[in-house]
């Protein structure tokens, strides 16, 4: 016999029926809760894990970029330090040089001061004294003034001292023999006469 669908069993039939879907329903939104609860943790997981990652990354690179920077500014101290010391070893050779040419500049300009009845030998001795003149000139040699300047224990060498009243305190009074510098370097100091 059928039973009619407005039974009370029937009823409690389809009231069982539907209370094993809705639990059933119910297992299946908590496993979804629970999935979508571990996917949002995995999420949470990951996005720390990025977070950590990105700073360390940042760390890294400011450590690498100061490295570089390190590095760049040590190459530039060598670059200027290299070129410094090539000018130093230049100068000191032109210095060299020069100071073995400075006895011919002395004899040629004592030999200037000399009489001579011989024009065209004095002649010849002034053009060779004008040629030496003009190439330290050229090398960046400069004479250092000495007669009626102060003294400068820089850049004078006193070897005697005598009374002038027409000069004033410890002003060079004579020179004996020429001073000279390249830039702010002195080749030979400037034998010197101090008055009073």
């Amino acid at each position: 016999m059928a039973k009619s669908k407005n039974t009370p069993e029937a009823n409690k039939e389809d009231k069982d029926t539907k209370s094993g879907k809705s639990v059933k329903n119910a297992k299946e939104a908590k496993e979804v809760k629970d999935s979508v609860n571990s996917t949002s943790d995995e999420k949470n997981n990951e996005a720390y894990q990025i977070e950590i990652i990105q700073d360390e990354l940042v760390e890294l690179l400011s450590v690498e970029k100061d490295k570089y920077l390190r590095l760049a500014a040590e190459y530039d101290n060598y670059r200027k330090r290299s070129a410094k010391e090539r000018e130093m070893i230049y100068t000191d050779a032109r210095i060299d040089a020069i100071s073995k040419l400075l006895p011919v500049y002395d004899n040629l300009e004592r030999a200037l001061k000399m009489e001579c009845s011989d024009d065209s030998y004095y002649k010849g001795v002034e053009m060779i004294m004008t040629q030496l003149t003009e190439a330290l000139y050229s090398m960046g040699v400069q004479e250092i003034p000495a007669v009626g300047e102060p003294f400068d224990p820089n850049r004078h060498n006193a070897v005697m001292k005598k009374e002038d009243p027409g000069l004033g305190e410890n002003i060079v009074a004579e020179e004996y023999q020429k001073g000279f510098t390249i830039g702010d370097r002195i080749i030979r100091f400037s034998t010197v006469v101090v008055a009073n």
